[in-house]
Protein backbone atom coordinates (compact mmCIF):
# COMPACT_ATOMS: atom_id res chain seq x y z
CA UNK A 1 0.00 0.00 0.00
CA UNK A 2 0.89 3.79 -0.11
CA UNK A 3 1.28 5.77 3.11
CA UNK A 4 2.95 9.04 3.43
CA UNK A 5 5.65 9.51 5.89
CA UNK A 6 6.74 12.31 8.11
CA UNK A 7 10.37 11.93 7.10
CA UNK A 8 11.30 15.54 9.10
CA UNK A 9 9.19 18.29 10.45
CA UNK A 10 7.68 20.19 7.14
CA UNK A 11 8.51 17.07 4.58
CA UNK A 12 6.03 14.33 3.91
CA UNK A 13 6.75 11.37 1.46
CA UNK A 14 4.51 8.99 -0.15
CA UNK A 15 6.24 5.40 0.29
CA UNK A 16 5.04 2.09 -0.62
CA UNK A 17 4.71 -0.13 2.99
CA UNK A 18 2.98 -3.18 3.55
CA UNK A 19 -0.65 -3.26 3.85
CA UNK A 20 -1.06 -3.97 7.84
CA UNK A 21 -1.72 -7.15 9.37
CA UNK A 22 -5.39 -7.58 12.04
CA UNK A 23 -5.09 -9.32 15.34
CA UNK A 24 -8.50 -11.29 15.94
CA UNK A 25 -10.56 -8.50 17.30
CA UNK A 26 -9.42 -6.17 14.60
CA UNK A 27 -11.00 -4.86 11.29
CA UNK A 28 -8.46 -3.74 8.40
CA UNK A 29 -10.11 -0.61 6.85
CA UNK A 30 -9.78 0.67 3.32
CA UNK A 31 -9.08 4.64 3.69
CA UNK A 32 -11.54 6.85 2.05
CA UNK A 33 -10.32 9.90 3.77
CA UNK A 34 -9.07 11.68 6.91
CA UNK A 35 -9.11 15.18 8.23
CA UNK A 36 -5.88 17.00 9.25
CA UNK A 37 -6.25 18.29 13.08
CA UNK A 38 -5.12 21.12 14.17
CA UNK A 39 -3.26 18.58 17.55
CA UNK A 40 -0.84 17.21 15.17
CA UNK A 41 0.94 20.45 14.15
CA UNK A 42 3.78 20.39 16.69
CA UNK A 43 4.63 17.02 15.23
CA UNK A 44 4.53 18.42 11.79
CA UNK A 45 6.61 21.73 12.94
CA UNK A 46 8.79 19.96 14.67
CA UNK A 47 9.81 19.36 18.49
CA UNK A 48 13.47 18.28 20.40
CA UNK A 49 11.25 15.22 21.85
CA UNK A 50 10.11 13.92 18.86
CA UNK A 51 11.74 11.57 16.19
CA UNK A 52 11.43 11.25 12.83
CA UNK A 53 10.83 9.48 10.58
CA UNK A 54 7.59 8.39 12.33
CA UNK A 55 4.99 5.84 11.82
CA UNK A 56 3.91 5.29 8.07
CA UNK A 57 0.35 7.24 8.07
CA UNK A 58 0.84 9.20 11.30
CA UNK A 59 -0.20 11.13 12.62
CA UNK A 60 -3.59 10.54 10.60
CA UNK A 61 -6.45 9.72 13.56
CA UNK A 62 -9.75 11.36 11.64
CA UNK A 63 -10.51 8.40 9.05
CA UNK A 64 -13.14 6.81 7.55
CA UNK A 65 -13.79 4.47 4.67
CA UNK A 66 -14.60 0.73 3.66
CA UNK A 67 -14.05 -2.73 5.97
CA UNK A 68 -11.45 -4.79 3.85
CA UNK A 69 -11.16 -7.71 6.42
CA UNK A 70 -12.48 -8.68 10.03
CA UNK A 71 -10.63 -10.73 12.51
CA UNK A 72 -11.90 -14.10 13.72
CA UNK A 73 -13.32 -12.87 16.74
CA UNK A 74 -15.28 -9.58 15.54
CA UNK A 75 -18.57 -9.83 15.18
CA UNK A 76 -20.43 -6.42 15.26
CA UNK A 77 -19.18 -4.86 11.38
CA UNK A 78 -18.67 -6.73 7.77
CA UNK A 79 -16.95 -6.61 5.02
CA UNK A 80 -17.87 -3.96 2.87
CA UNK A 81 -19.41 -1.85 5.63
CA UNK A 82 -19.17 2.20 5.81
CA UNK A 83 -16.88 3.21 9.09
CA UNK A 84 -15.53 6.06 10.67
CA UNK A 85 -12.68 4.91 13.03
CA UNK A 86 -10.16 5.71 16.21
CA UNK A 87 -6.44 5.10 14.56
CA UNK A 88 -3.61 6.67 14.53
CA UNK A 89 -2.51 6.19 10.73
CA UNK A 90 -4.85 7.07 8.46
CA UNK A 91 -3.23 8.46 6.27
CA UNK A 92 -2.74 5.54 3.96
CA UNK A 93 -4.34 3.22 1.48
CA UNK A 94 -4.89 1.09 4.46
CA UNK A 95 -4.87 1.70 8.42
CA UNK A 96 -5.91 -0.91 11.25
CA UNK A 97 -9.01 -0.52 14.22
CA UNK A 98 -10.35 -2.54 17.14
CA UNK A 99 -13.79 -3.87 16.82
CA UNK A 100 -14.54 -1.32 19.57
CA UNK A 101 -12.93 1.57 17.83
CA UNK A 102 -15.38 2.62 15.28
CA UNK A 103 -18.81 3.05 14.21
CA UNK A 104 -20.66 2.37 11.42
CA UNK A 105 -22.20 5.19 8.72
CA UNK A 106 -25.64 4.38 7.20
CA UNK A 107 -26.30 4.86 3.39
CA UNK A 108 -26.75 8.35 3.86
CA UNK A 109 -23.32 9.35 4.78
CA UNK A 110 -21.49 6.77 2.29
CA UNK A 111 -19.59 8.66 0.10
CA UNK A 112 -19.17 11.87 2.07
CA UNK A 113 -16.40 12.92 3.74
CA UNK A 114 -16.88 12.12 7.57
CA UNK A 115 -14.18 12.74 10.25
CA UNK A 116 -15.71 11.05 12.98
CA UNK A 117 -12.80 12.29 16.00
CA UNK A 118 -13.74 15.70 15.37
CA UNK A 119 -17.36 15.52 14.96
CA UNK A 120 -17.40 13.46 17.84
CA UNK A 121 -15.33 15.72 20.06
CA UNK A 122 -17.96 18.96 18.96
CA UNK A 123 -21.04 16.72 20.27
CA UNK A 124 -18.79 15.41 23.92
CA UNK A 125 -18.39 19.35 24.22
CA UNK A 126 -21.73 20.01 24.00
CA UNK A 127 -23.18 17.64 26.01
CA UNK A 128 -20.71 18.85 28.70
CA UNK A 129 -21.47 21.85 28.21
CA UNK A 130 -24.72 21.39 29.42
CA UNK A 131 -27.01 24.30 27.46
CA UNK A 132 -30.73 24.42 27.50
CA UNK A 133 -33.01 26.59 25.67
CA UNK A 134 -32.85 30.34 26.97
CA UNK A 135 -29.36 30.24 27.69
CA UNK A 136 -27.06 32.84 26.56
CA UNK A 137 -23.87 30.93 24.96
CA UNK A 138 -20.77 32.84 23.73
CA UNK A 139 -18.26 30.69 21.66
CA UNK A 140 -14.47 32.07 21.39
CA UNK A 141 -13.10 30.97 18.35
CA UNK A 142 -14.72 29.91 15.35
CA UNK A 143 -12.78 27.06 13.29
CA UNK A 144 -14.57 24.35 12.31
CA UNK A 145 -15.51 23.13 15.77
CA UNK A 146 -16.43 26.27 17.02
CA UNK A 147 -18.84 26.64 14.62
CA UNK A 148 -20.46 23.23 14.88
CA UNK A 149 -21.00 24.53 18.53
CA UNK A 150 -22.82 27.49 17.22
CA UNK A 151 -25.42 25.54 15.37
CA UNK A 152 -25.73 22.85 17.98
CA UNK A 153 -26.30 25.69 20.74
CA UNK A 154 -28.81 27.60 18.64
CA UNK A 155 -30.62 24.01 17.74
CA UNK A 156 -30.85 23.70 21.66
CA UNK A 157 -32.66 26.95 21.87
CA UNK A 158 -29.85 29.03 23.11
CA UNK A 159 -28.81 32.71 21.80
CA UNK A 160 -25.58 32.01 20.57
CA UNK A 161 -23.19 34.69 20.77
CA UNK A 162 -20.05 33.83 17.93
CA UNK A 163 -16.62 36.07 19.05
CA UNK A 164 -13.62 35.86 16.27
CA UNK A 165 -10.41 37.23 14.66
CA UNK A 166 -11.89 36.72 11.72
CA UNK A 167 -14.26 38.03 9.52
CA UNK A 168 -14.77 35.43 7.40
CA UNK A 169 -15.19 33.04 10.22
CA UNK A 170 -17.70 35.30 11.85
CA UNK A 171 -19.31 35.02 8.40
CA UNK A 172 -19.59 31.10 8.83
CA UNK A 173 -21.16 31.81 12.59
CA UNK A 174 -23.77 33.42 11.41
CA UNK A 175 -24.36 31.07 8.43
CA UNK A 176 -24.55 28.15 11.25
CA UNK A 177 -26.75 29.93 13.50
CA UNK A 178 -25.47 33.11 15.91
CA UNK A 179 -27.83 35.55 16.81
CA UNK A 180 -24.21 37.86 17.99
CA UNK A 181 -21.10 38.68 16.06
CA UNK A 182 -18.31 40.10 18.03
CA UNK A 183 -14.94 40.75 16.53
CA UNK A 184 -12.26 39.19 19.10
CA UNK A 185 -10.15 42.42 19.69
CA UNK A 186 -8.71 43.37 23.50
CA UNK A 187 -10.70 42.24 26.70
CA UNK A 188 -12.19 44.89 27.80
CA UNK A 189 -13.91 45.55 24.59
CA UNK A 190 -15.56 42.13 24.20
CA UNK A 191 -16.41 42.63 27.90
CA UNK A 192 -17.62 46.14 27.33
CA UNK A 193 -20.30 44.99 24.31
CA UNK A 194 -21.41 41.48 25.72
CA UNK A 195 -22.57 43.43 28.50
CA UNK A 196 -24.64 45.73 26.49
CA UNK A 197 -26.18 42.67 24.88
CA UNK A 198 -26.41 41.22 27.27
CA UNK A 199 -28.12 44.11 29.89
CA UNK A 200 -24.92 43.36 32.29
CA UNK A 201 -26.15 39.43 32.77
CA UNK A 202 -23.00 38.44 30.51
CA UNK A 203 -23.37 34.50 29.42
CA UNK A 204 -24.69 31.10 30.62
CA UNK A 205 -22.06 29.29 29.13
CA UNK A 206 -18.81 30.20 27.85
CA UNK A 207 -17.06 28.09 25.34
CA UNK A 208 -13.49 28.69 24.77
CA UNK A 209 -12.38 27.21 21.49
CA UNK A 210 -8.68 28.43 20.52
CA UNK A 211 -6.55 27.26 22.73
CA UNK A 212 -4.79 30.02 23.51
CA UNK A 213 -4.31 32.82 26.16
CA UNK A 214 -6.55 35.62 25.52
CA UNK A 215 -9.68 33.63 25.18
CA UNK A 216 -9.42 32.54 28.95
CA UNK A 217 -9.24 36.26 30.03
CA UNK A 218 -12.08 37.33 27.77
CA UNK A 219 -14.13 33.67 28.81
CA UNK A 220 -13.08 34.66 32.12
CA UNK A 221 -14.79 37.97 31.67
CA UNK A 222 -17.87 37.19 30.06
CA UNK A 223 -19.45 34.45 31.89
CA UNK A 224 -21.98 35.41 34.25
CA UNK A 225 -22.51 34.58 37.89
CA UNK A 226 -22.77 30.92 38.63
CA UNK A 227 -22.06 30.19 34.89
CA UNK A 228 -19.94 27.63 33.22
CA UNK A 229 -17.00 28.05 31.59
CA UNK A 230 -15.79 25.44 29.13
CA UNK A 231 -12.36 24.73 28.03
CA UNK A 232 -12.64 22.87 24.30
CA UNK A 233 -9.36 25.06 22.93
CA UNK A 234 -6.73 22.58 22.81
CA UNK A 235 -3.94 24.10 25.18
CA UNK A 236 -0.63 22.35 25.02
CA UNK A 237 2.56 24.98 24.03
CA UNK A 238 2.55 26.05 27.16
CA UNK A 239 1.34 27.38 30.37
CA UNK A 240 -1.79 29.65 31.35
CA UNK A 241 -2.90 31.89 33.94
CA UNK A 242 -6.62 32.08 35.27
CA UNK A 243 -7.75 35.01 37.29
CA UNK A 244 -8.58 32.44 40.24
CA UNK A 245 -9.84 35.55 42.68
CA UNK A 246 -12.82 36.20 39.67
CA UNK A 247 -13.64 32.34 39.16
CA UNK A 248 -13.62 32.42 43.11
CA UNK A 249 -15.88 35.58 42.95
CA UNK A 250 -17.97 34.64 39.92
CA UNK A 251 -18.99 31.18 41.26
CA UNK A 252 -18.32 29.48 38.39
CA UNK A 253 -18.04 26.19 36.99
CA UNK A 254 -14.64 25.47 35.08
CA UNK A 255 -15.20 22.27 32.54
CA UNK A 256 -11.98 20.69 30.55
CA UNK A 257 -14.14 19.44 27.82
CA UNK A 258 -11.60 17.08 25.73
CA UNK A 259 -11.76 13.74 26.63
CA UNK A 260 -9.37 10.43 26.56
CA UNK A 261 -11.20 7.30 27.52
CA UNK A 262 -11.68 5.46 24.11
CA UNK A 263 -15.45 4.92 24.76
CA UNK A 264 -16.22 8.55 25.03
CA UNK A 265 -15.00 9.31 22.23
CA UNK A 266 -16.59 6.37 20.41
CA UNK A 267 -19.92 8.06 22.30
CA UNK A 268 -18.94 11.30 21.02
CA UNK A 269 -19.07 10.21 17.74
CA UNK A 270 -22.13 7.79 16.96
CA UNK A 271 -24.00 10.91 18.34
CA UNK A 272 -22.46 12.78 15.47
CA UNK A 273 -23.50 9.69 12.84
CA UNK A 274 -27.23 10.99 14.06
CA UNK A 275 -26.84 14.36 14.32
CA UNK A 276 -25.05 14.71 10.96
CA UNK A 277 -28.06 12.01 9.91
CA UNK A 278 -30.78 14.45 10.71
CA UNK A 279 -29.53 17.42 9.80
CA UNK A 280 -28.68 19.02 13.58
CA UNK A 281 -24.95 19.61 12.64
CA UNK A 282 -24.18 20.10 8.93
CA UNK A 283 -20.58 20.17 8.25
CA UNK A 284 -20.13 19.69 4.85
CA UNK A 285 -19.24 23.64 4.24
CA UNK A 286 -16.62 23.68 6.74
CA UNK A 287 -14.99 21.09 4.57
CA UNK A 288 -13.19 23.89 3.18
CA UNK A 289 -10.13 22.11 1.58
CA UNK A 290 -10.39 18.72 -0.29
CA UNK A 291 -6.85 17.28 -0.72
CA UNK A 292 -5.13 14.21 -2.32
CA UNK A 293 -2.68 12.43 -0.41
CA UNK A 294 0.16 14.07 -2.36
CA UNK A 295 -1.26 17.43 -1.05
CA UNK A 296 -0.79 16.54 2.57
CA UNK A 297 2.05 18.66 3.23
CA UNK A 298 0.05 21.55 1.61
CA UNK A 299 -2.60 20.85 3.78
CA UNK A 300 -0.58 21.10 7.37
CA UNK A 301 0.13 24.56 6.19
CA UNK A 302 -2.59 26.08 5.58
CA UNK A 303 -4.04 24.46 8.99
CA UNK A 304 -0.68 26.20 10.38
CA UNK A 305 -1.75 29.63 8.87
CA UNK A 306 -5.33 29.56 8.55
CA UNK A 307 -5.57 31.66 4.73
CA UNK A 308 -8.96 33.38 4.49
CA UNK A 309 -12.12 31.28 3.69
CA UNK A 310 -9.84 28.23 5.52
CA UNK A 311 -11.75 26.28 7.94
CA UNK A 312 -10.58 22.75 7.44
CA UNK A 313 -8.26 20.49 5.23
CA UNK A 314 -9.52 16.55 4.24
CA UNK A 315 -7.19 13.92 2.56
CA UNK A 316 -9.41 12.31 0.42
CA UNK A 317 -8.21 8.76 -1.13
Amino acid sequence: MIAAVLTNPGSFELKTTAKPAIQPNEVLVQVAGCGICASSLPLWEGREWFQYPVAPGSPGHEGWGLVEAIGDEVRTVKTGDHVAFLSGHAYAEYDVTNENSLVKLPASLQGKPFPGEPLGCAMNIFERSDIKAGDTVAVIGIGFLGALLCQLAKHAGAKVIAISRRQYSLDYAKQYGADELIPLTATWEVSNKISELTGGAFCDRVIEATGKQEAIDVATEIVSEGGRLIIAGYHQDGLRQVNMQKWNWKGIDVINAHERKPERYLHGMQQAVTAVENGVIQPGALYTDLLSMDQLAEGFKKTSARPDGFMKAIITL
